[in-house]
């Protein structure tokens, strides 16, 4: 396994060896979640849109490894995938895949993909700095796998702006619980949104109750859970995604949309 691991990196370095590892203009913020089917993925597809819009180029890097979906969501079919670039076969720039959308690119991965050959090799962190030293991008998206495994904890230990997405569903509070009590060891800070909520109140009185019962159990003092919005129930949202659609897109009026908005405003405050 070793030294599957060391070919592949020495292949993986030739590769971006050209590559400027100077100042990046390109922000950096991953989307997780604890707990799968709470809408992360969408919340990030329809996120790159909205911020496009504003006229920020936007990476969206697939990152749920062997369970990848965004090239549904935005409604393409990519040639390569990141898992190309990994293997060494393909550069980076093959790799990124333009989008219908304008000023929104999309790494993609591969689903039912098995790979866990590199485990513990920094690969996929290293992809991270590689797609942000290409300083072509204002913000690169993450969209992370649901859970904690060595998968999801690699892509967040490259990101100082993190943003957890959860329901009020009791096993995804508890998911995100755990969340926070992993990053708050080595991070300073966690944005949290909630989806599928009735109103902005319910979200923040949930997120407090999270906050209190981590200082009762003593997580790091100085970790900082910051509330950032919500987004409403809507059957437009699962509409579109059962279209290959964005609902911001099709319903940029709509209740929804503004809500996703505020977190935007509140994102875009925060990042560094």
């Amino acid at each position: 396994m070793f030294d599957t691991i060391s070919s592949q990196a020495s292949k993986l370095v030739k590769l971006t060896s050209g590559v400027k590892k100077n100042y990046s203009k390109t922000k950096l913020l991953t989307i997780t979640s604890g707990k799968g089917g709470v809408g992360k993925s969408t919340i990030t597809a329809n996120m790159a849109f909205l911020l496009a819009r504003r006229g920020f180029n936007v990476a969206v890097l697939d990152a749920d490894i062997g369970l990848a979906n965004m090239q549904v969501l935005f409604d393409i079919k990519p040639q390569n995938t990141l898992f190309e670039y990994i293997n060494g076969i393909k550069t980076l720039d093959e790799v990124i895949t333009k989008t219908s959308y304008d000023n929104i690119s999309l790494i993609a991965g591969k689903s039912g993909y098995q790979y866990t050959s590199n485990k513990n090799s920094f690969i996929f962190s290293r992809i991270v700095k590689d797609i942000i030293s290409l300083n072509k991008y204002d913000i690169l998206l993450i969209d992370t796998g649901a859970g904690l495994n060595d998968y999801v904890r690699e892509f967040l230990s490259v990101s100082d702006n993190i943003l957890a997405v959860t329901t009020t569903d009791p096993s995804a509070l508890t998911d995100v619980y755990s969340l926070m009590k992993m990053l708050s060891l080595d991070k300073n800070k966690l944005m949290l949104c909630f989806n599928h909520t009735r109103n902005h109140q319910i979200g923040e009185t949930i997120a407090n109750s999270l906050v209190n019962l981590g200082k009762k159990n003593r997580l790091k003092e100085d970790f900082m859970v910051e509330y950032i919005g919500n987004i409403s129930t809507s059957a437009n949202i699962s509409t579109t995604g059962r279209l290959r659609k964005l609902f911001t897109n099709e319903f940029s009026t709509d209740e929804i949309t503004k809500q996703l908005q505020i977190i935007i405003d509140k994102i875009l405050i925060n990042i560094h």
